[in-house]
């Protein structure tokens, strides 16, 4: 029966941890060491502890001359990344412009159409395509056109009754004014007639101082 798998975790006792960290540091330099002799591989390896010691390990050659060699290979490979990256953008923009540039082709080639231009190119299937999506823009903008001329007409009618009204109650008003001024009219003639007969009461007769 083979062994269960070991959950790999932090080993929280710090004199265990320290016990191991050794124990494996010292097993890792071995393995390094014996991948170098046996595969004659340039082997460099540097391990910090927590408290931030060092400890490396290199093959035959110095940890310089690996390190150095090792930010070279990561340059070179660094660059190679980013031409076939910008080469990657530079593909996409080309596939996107002839993409853009059909599309505008065709929208220009299809105006032209609509305009009755260039004709001679386009299949009798074509030219009845064509009739088809024209007739069916000419009844969509012919309903469009109905609505907005009902509804400018709807909102003249609207504007006509309202005038209607505002005549009417002007006229309305006129009459009620005229009936007024009639009214005082009437009035002041009848204050007049009054005021005459009052007066002619008022004046002495001659004939009775005669007799």
């Amino acid at each position: 029966m083979g062994r269960g798998k070991v959950e790999l975790r932090k080993i929280e006792n710090k004199i265990n941890r320290q016990v191991t960290f050794s124990k494996r540091r010292g097993g890792l330099v071995k393995k390094a060491h014996e991948i170098s002799v046996l595969c004659d591989a340039e082997v460099a390896l540097i391990v910090f502890s927590q408290k931030g010691k060092i400890f490396e390990y290199s093959s035959d050659s110095c940890m310089e001359q690996i390190l150095e060699r090792y930010e070279r290979y990561s340059y070179a490979e660094r660059r190679l990344l980013a031409n076939n990256s910008e080469s990657r953008v530079q593909e996409n923009w080309s596939l996107e412009y002839t993409k853009l540039k059909a599309r505008i082709d065709l929208l220009q080639r299809n105006h032209k159409h609509y305009m009755g231009e260039d004709l001679d190119s386009m299949s009798l299937k074509d030219l009845q395509n064509l009739e088809q999506q024209l007739d069916s823009a000419l009844k969509l903008i012919r309903s469009r056109k109905n609505q907005l001329m009902h509804e400018s007409i709807s909102e003249l009618q609207k504007k006509e009754r309202a005038i209607l009204e505002e005549n009417n109650m002007l006229t309305k008003k006129i009459k009620e004014k005229d009936k007024i001024v009639e009214q005082q009219g009437e009035w002041h003639q009848q204050t007049n007639q009054v005021s005459t007969s009052t007066s002619f009461l008022l004046q002495p007769h001659q004939c009775l101082n005669m007799g």
